[in-house]
C-alpha cells in the first residue's frame, strides 16, 4: 500500500512541534512527510532569540537537528518557498519544482507589521523577527550610537533589551498612551514605563510617526505629528504582526476580514485537505500571538489526523510571566476586568516599585485575572487559582499582599489539583508530571524529557521543580539540587569549576558544563560566582548582562528612579574635609542626605547621567565606592574604642578600618555586615551582625553568623581572646568557606543553619583546618585583597564603561523633565503618587 504524502509548510517552532507530536503516532506511518522552510537554518527558538546578541548561535536556538529530520523519514527542504498552492490538483509550487500532497499543514506563522510611514525603507530600518534580521541589526549598531524601536508591546521591549544589550542608547516609541497595552493597565504600564527608563531606555507614549527623513546630527530622524522629533541612528519595527496568509489567500481559502486563514476547532481550513496552525490561523476570529496557543493547535491536527474524535482547539490561555528589560511583567486571564460584575483588589508599593492587581468575580470566590509588575513571586499562584476555578480565600487580598503586611505564602504543590495545568505550551498538567514519575521518572530533567514542560517559554520552570521536588520526597527519592535546568550542579560544584578551570566568562561555564540560554537563576548565581574568584569589574564584557540594575550601575535605585551613592567610610571615621567635601557635592547636585545605620553618608537624589561626575569628584576627595549595590562587604560598624571611651579595652576603630579595608570589594553569595565593639558593652551592635567582634582585656572574641532584618539572629560565639593575626586568618577562612559553599542569595544565618554539623563543624573546618584548605581559603583571600579596584574609578576612567550612564538620546546633559520634587525638613525629596484603589 503506497504512503499518502503530508507537507507542512513553514519550519517555525509551532511547524516543528507539530512534527514532533505526529511523528509519534499511527498515523504517521502512512505519510511520506516533507517539510518546506523559507530560511535557511532548522527550526529554532523565537521566545528568546534576543539571547543571539549575548552570544547563543542558531545552535543553541535550534529545536532539532537534521539527523532527527532523517532519523523520522521526514524530507526536508530549508531555502526552499512554496509560492503557490493549487488546490485542484492538490499541489504546492516552489522555484525547485512542484509537489503533490494529500494533506497538507499551513504553519507559516507572521510577520512583522511596518506601519505605513513615510521613509520606512531607509537603509537604516530594520523588523525584529528572524536570525537574519539580527545579524542585520548587529551589523548597522557597530557604528551606531542610537537606537529606537518603534512598539511598546511584548515584542517591542524585547527588542529595546536587544538594542540596549548592543550598547546603543535606546529608545522606545509607542502609539498607545501606555506600555504593553493588551497586558497591563494604565498603572502596570507606568509603572512598567519608570522601571524601564530606570535602566536609561526612554519611552515615547502617544506619539504618531509621520515621516522617517535623514537626520541632522544622527542617522535617521522620526517625526511625530504633535511636531515634535527624534533623531536616531537605526530604527527596528517591533509594533505587531499579522497572519502570514498570502498563500491560502491566494489560492482562495477562506480568510479573516482583517486576515488569518479561517479554521474550525480541528484546525482544518476551508478545505477538508488544508489545515492551519500557530500565528496564521483565525480561529473564532482571534489571532494567537503566543507559542503556547500554537502548541496546543499542534497537538489538537496531529490528534484529528489520527481520527481522534475528541480532538479540538477550543481557545487558549493568553497568560504571560515574562521578564522584559530585567524588570518581571506578568498577565493573567481578564488582566482589565471586562467580564461583567468583575471587581478589582490593588495592592502598590511605591517604595519597592511593586504593582499587583487582582480581578475577582462578582461574589468574590473567583479569580478572573491578575496583573503583576515588578514583582512575578505571586504569579504561579495566582495563575493556579483563574486556570483550575480554586475558591479565592474569604480575603483574597492577602494572595498579593507581602508576608510583612499579613500576605499568605504561595500556593504549596500539594494544594494543587491533579488537573491543574502547570506547562500550557505543552499542556502538561501535575497528573502527567505525577504520572512520569510513577513511570520510573526520578528527577526535573527526566520529567523535562518524558513530558516536555518547560521547554516552550519556560515560564512554568519555577512551579514544575516545586511540583517535582514535592512529588519526590511523597516517594521517599532524595530531590535533586542543582542549581536550574542549564547546570546540572549546586552552586558550591559550580565555584569549583570555575576555580580549579580558570573559568572567567558565564558563556565559557556554560558551553563547557551547562546547556541551554541560562536563565534569572544561574546568571546572576554565576556572575557573583565570577566575581568571587576573580575580582573582575562589575561592568566586564560578559558580565554585565548578569547583573541586576543596582550592580549595573554601582548604585543604588530609588523609587522615583534616581539612584544614591553611599561612599566608603571604614569604621565610620571621617576626617572634616571629606565631611565638607560631601556636604559640597550633595549642595552642587542638590542631594537628599542621611547618615546610615552603617555609619556612612549616604546622599540621594542623583540622575543616572550624574553618577560619573559625583563619582569623580568624590574619588579626587579619596573616598572609594562603599558597594552598597552589591552582594558584599557593606559596611564594618564601630564605637570609639579605647582611644576616647574610658569602658574601651582595644581599639575598636583601627581594628573595623583593618577589617573594612581587607575585605572591601569581596563578592559573596549575600551582603556581608560587620562590627567591632571595644568592650563589652556592645556599643557596635557586633553581636547582630555577619561577622561580630569584641575586644577582651586578651584579645578579640569573635562572634559569627549574626544577622538583623525581618528575621533576627544573635551571632554564636566562634572563639574567644584572638589575637589580630589570629582574628584576621579566622575571618579570613570563614568568610572564603562561606563564599565557597553557600547557595545563591543565602545569608551566613541561613548558611550556618543549613551547614550539617553546624558551628562545631565550621569550628573544626576553620581552627583545626580538618579538612586540610585553610592555607588555600588564606591564599584566596590574599588574591582578593591584591586586586581590588575601586568600581567607580575604573567605570569613570574607562570611555566605554562610561558610556553606559548616558541617560538620554541624543541630549546626554538634559534632566528628567517629568520628576517632580518638593522639600522636606530642608532637603529636596521626590513627589510621592498618591494612590488609591
Amino acid at each position: 500500500m503506497s504512503k499518502q504524502t503530508l507537507i507542512v509548510i513553514g519550519n517555525g517552532m509551532v511547524g516543528h512541534h507539530f512534527l514532533e507530536q505526529f511523528v509519534q503516532t499511527p498515523a504517521a506511518d502512512s505519510y511520506q512527510i516533507l517539510v518546506f522552510g523559507e530560511e535557511k537554518q532548522l527550526a529554532y527558538d523565537r521566545v528568546h532569540l534576543s539571547e543571539y546578541f549575548a552570544g547563543s548561535s542558531h545552535a543553541d536556538l535550534a529545536m532539532g537537528t537534521a539527523d532527527w529530520y532523517d532519523a523520522n523519514g521526514i524530507d526536508l527542504h530549508l531555502h526552499e518557498q512554496v509560492i503557490a498552492i493549487d488546490r485542484y490538483n492538490q499541489v504546492v509550487s516552489t522555484p525547485k519544482g512542484v509537489y503533490q500532497y494529500d494533506q497538507l499543514v499551513l504553519a507559516t506563522g507572521s510577520y512583522p507589521f511596518v506601519p505605513p510611514i513615510a521613509g520606512n525603507d531607509h537603509n537604516g530600518c530594520f523588523v525584529y523577527r528572524t536570525l537574519d534580521d539580527l545579524d542585520a541589526i548587529r551589523a548597522s549598531a557597530n557604528t551606531a550610537k542610537t537606537g529606537v524601536v518603534v512598539g511598546g508591546g511584548l515584542l517591542g521591549l524585547e527588542a529595546a533589551n536587544a538594542l540596549k544589550s548592543l550598547g546603543l542608547q535606546t529608545s522606545v516609541v509607542e502609539f498607545a498612551p501606555r506600555l504593553m497595552p493588551v497586558q497591563l493597565d494604565d498603572q502596570g504600564g507606568a509603572l512598567l514605563r519608570h522601571k524601564i527608563e530606570e535602566l536609561g531606555v526612554q519611552v515615547h507614549t502617544e506619539k504618531a510617526t509621520t515621516a522617517i527623513v535623514p537626520g541632522t546630527e544622527s542617522r535617521l530622524r522620526m517625526n511625530f505629528s504633535d511636531d515634535s522629533h527624534l533623531e536616531t541612528d537605526l530604527i527596528v519595527f517591533s509594533a505587531g504582526i499579522r497572519p502570514q496568509d498570502t498563500l491560502a489567500r491566494d489560492c482562495g481559502l477562506d480568510v479573516g476580514e482583517r486576515g488569518g486563514i479561517i479554521i474550525n476547532n480541528q484546525c482544518t481550513t476551508s478545505d477538508a485537505h488544508i489545515h492551519a496552525i500557530g500565528e496564521c490561523a483565525l480561529w473564532n476570529n482571534r489571532i494567537f500571538g503566543l507559542v503556547a496557543p500554537g502548541y496546543t493547535m499542534a497537538r489538537t491536527l496531529a490528534a484529528a489526523l489520527n481520527n481522534d474524535a475528541e480532538a479540538a482547539f477550543t481557545g487558549a490561555d493568553m497568560s504571560t510571566k515574562l521578564k522584559l528589560l530585567g524588570v518581571d511583567v506578568g498577565s493573567i486571564g481578564d488582566a482589565h476586568g471586562q467580564t461583567a460584575g468583575a471587581r478589582n483588589i490593588r495592592f502598590h508599593d511605591e517604595q519597592t516599585g511593586h504593582y499587583r492587581r487582582m480581578v475577582v468575580s462578582s461574589d468574590g470566590q473567583k479569580l478572573l485575572g491578575a496583573i503583576l509588575v515588578g514583582d512575578n513571586s505571586h504569579y504561579d499562584t495566582l495563575l493556579q487559582y483563574a486556570l483550575n476555578g480554586l475558591d479565592l480565600p474569604s480575603n483574597p487580598e492577602v494572595l498579593i499582599l507581602p508576608e510583612s503586611e499579613g500576605g499568605a505564602p504561595t500556593l504549596g504543590a500539594d494544594a494543587l489539583p491533579d488537573t491543574a495545568s502547570i506547562c500550557s505550551c505543552h499542556n502538561v498538567t501535575k497528573g502527567d508530571i505525577c504520572g512520569a514519575l510513577d513511570a520510573g521518572c526520578t528527577d526535573l530533567g527526566g520529567v523535562k524529557a518524558e513530558t516536555k514542560a518547560s521547554t516552550g517559554c519556560g515560564g512554568c520552570t519555577a512551579l514544575l521543580k516545586k511540583v517535582v521536588d514535592s512529588e519526590l520526597e511523597k516517594r521517599g527519592v532524595e530531590v535533586c539540587t542543582d542549581l536550574c535546568e542549564h547546570f546540572p550542579y549546586t552552586r558550591q560544584e559550580l565555584f569549583h569549576l570555575v576555580k580549579v578551570n580558570g573559568i572567567r566568562t558565564f558563556r565559557g561555564l556554560l558551553n563547557q558544563y551547562g546547556k541551554g540560554q541560562g536563565c534569572d537563576i544561574c546568571k546572576p548565581t554565576v556572575g557573583s560566582i565570577l566575581a568571587s574568584c576573580w575580582n573582575d569589574h562589575i561592568l566586564a564584557t560578559d558580565h554585565v548582562p548578569l547583573q541586576d540594575t543596582n550592580d549595573t550601575f554601582m548604585a543604588n535605585m530609588q523609587k522615583n528612579g534616581t539612584y544614591s551613592i553611599v561612599p566608603r567610610i571604614p569604621g565610620g571615621e571621617i576626617t572634616p574635609d571629606k565631611l565638607i567635601v560631601l556636604g559640597e557635592v550633595a549642595k552642587e547636585y542638590n542631594l537628599y542626605t542621611k547618615i546610615t545605620g552603617g555609619q556612612r553618608v549616604d546622599l540621594f537624589g542623583a540622575t543616572l547621567s550624574e553618577l560619573p561626575e559625583i563619582w569623580e569628584k568624590l574619588i579626587a576627595a579619596g573616598f572609594e565606592t562603599g558597594h552598597a549595590y552589591g552582594k558584599s562587604l557593606r559596611t564594618v560598624k564601630s564605637c570609639v574604642g579605647s582611644t576616647w571611651c574610658r569602658y574601651g579595652v582595644q581599639d575598636s576603630v583601627g581594628m573595623a578600618i583593618l577589617l573594612e579595608s581587607r575585605y572591601k570589594g569581596l563578592r559573596a553569595p549575600h551582603k556581608v555586615k560587620m562590627g567591632v565593639s571595644g568592650c563589652t558593652r556592645e556599643c557596635a551592635e557586633a553581636q547582630s551582625k555577619d561577622f561580630g567582634v569584641i575586644a577582651t582585656e586578651k584579645g578579640w572574641n569573635l562572634y559569627v553568623c549574626g544577622n538583623g532584618g525581618m528575621r533576627p539572629r544573635h551571632a554564636d560565639l566562634f572563639a574567644t581572646d584572638l589575637s589580630d593575626e589570629a582574628l584576621i586568618q579566622a575571618i579570613d577562612r570563614i568568610v572564603m568557606f562561606y563564599v565557597r559553599t553557600a547557595d545563591r542569595l543565602q545569608r551566613t544565618s541561613v548558611w550556618l543553619e543549613n551547614l550539617e554539623g553546624g558551628l562545631e563543624y565550621l569550628k573544626q573546618v576553620v581552627l583545626e583546618d580538618s579538612l586540610g584548605i585553610g592555607a588555600e581559603l588564606e591564599q584566596h583571600m590574599a588574591e582578593i585583597v591584591d586586586t581590588y579596584q575601586c568600581e567607580w574609578k575604573t567605570a569613570v576612567e574607562d570611555p566605554e564603561k562610561r558610556k553606559r550612564f548616558r541617560e538620554f538620546v541624543n541630549a546626554p546633559e538634559q534632566k528628567d523633565p517629568v520628576q517632580q520634587w518638593t522639600s522636606e525638613r530642608g532637603q529636596r525629596r521626590p513627589v510621592l503618587e498618591v494612590v488609591s484603589s
